[in-house]
């Protein structure tokens, strides 16, 4: 099949079979950039409803620009991987210093946060710039339809796939391509049991010719996943209890967090620490977090490293948290 007909074919399929999701079809590039930030690491059954939470509290690139950090970062609370809000918020305000949108794949990829395929799939979907948004979808499909061997994480896997998948756009329907090669990937082309019988494409697949379904695409070795431990305390003190947002550099950046003990023996807070639960499990990217969950509840209140504030029980979910403490307040009313 010619890639002509491969474009043709995934076209066609796309018309038939393509997701309907909310912020397709709208033309409005905020709705769109909103939905790409949200689906970077998020599952799309789960990415909806904060991108309809997102767009009712933050209709326009204005308001998002306009809130203040800890709102944006609120809203976000259980998505994970805080940059991406940070960014996104820094970008609106980027955007609107601007007046408006850029509406060139330079000028998207200028904005904070956004690389190569936020720019290629806003400007596609949004302008109809002639620009190939290259995901992991994208990368499985294409490895496997052409049998490319070359690892899709290194230099030269991405610029293999992104020029293939360039040459494969038909300019006058970029946009609607790029989402078809993505719709196509995510449910029908897996990682597990793809569609093969079925596959409009499947008679010039290399991959299926061959028996490399499961090989391809190829990545190489990862990155060691390491473990660290962590021990946090919730103090209580009549009706109050002490949190401090966390530092740059490190994992949750600007988010809160109650007595943090790391790598130290457990404080003398004048007071037992009641244990609420022990190796409780958060997975990250390139480490596993296991905590400690205790409870402290002493009758003056212990002094505390630099950083931390006291703030009323009440008012703790004003406070951006990251999940793995959610679990810990979960632990509290058990």
């Amino acid at each position: 099949m010619s890639e002509v007909g491969f474009t043709t074919a995934l076209l066609r399929w796309f018309a038939q079979y393509g997701r309907e999701l909310p912020w397709r079809g709208i033309g409005d590039a905020y709705g769109i950039w909103v939905s790409e930030v949200i689906l970077q690491q998020t599952r799309i059954d789960q990415g909806r409803d904060y991108w309809y939470r997102f767009m009712e509290r933050f209709p326009t690139v204005e308001a998002l620009a306009g809130a203040s950090e800890d709102e944006v970062l609120r809203l976000w609370q259980g998505l994970g991987y805080y940059s991406r809000a940070r960014n996104m918020h820094a970008a609106a305000r980027q955007i609107v210093e601007q007046g408006g949108f850029p509406r060139t794949i330079e000028g998207l990829r200028a904005l904070k946060g956004v690389g190569d395929y936020t720019a290629a799939a806003v400007g596609s979907m949004a302008f109809g710039l002639p620009a190939a948004a290259v995901d992991g979808n994208v990368y499985r499909v294409l490895a496997r339809h052409y049998g490319i061997d070359v690892p899709i994480n290194t230099t030269r896997g991405k610029h293999t796939f992104e020029a293939l998948a360039q040459q494969l756009l038909p300019e006058a329907e970029a946009g609607t391509f790029n989402q078809a090669l993505m719709d196509f990937g995510a449910t029908w082309c897996t990682p597990r049991s793809p569609r093969c019988a079925d596959c409009p494409v499947a008679l010039t697949c290399e991959a299926l010719r061959t028996g490399r379904i499961e090989q391809l695409p190829v990545k190489e070795k990862k990155l060691q996943v390491k473990e660290r431990r962590l021990c946090y305390i919730y103090v209580r003190h009549e009706g109050m209890t002490a949190l401090r947002r966390r530092p740059a550099g490190d994992i949750w950046q600007g988010l809160w967090e109650p007595l943090l003990v790391e790598d130290a023996p457990l404080p003398d807070l004048g007071c037992p620490l009641t244990l609420l639960a022990s190796g409780v499990k958060h997975v990250l990217t390139h480490r596993i977090l296991l905590a400690d969950f205790y409870l402290a509840e002493p009758t003056e209140r212990p002094a505390l490293p630099p950083g931390y504030v006291w703030i009323k029980e009440r008012e703790i979910g004003d406070y951006a948290l990251p999940r793995l403490v959610e679990k810990l307040l979960e632990s509290l009313s058990r």
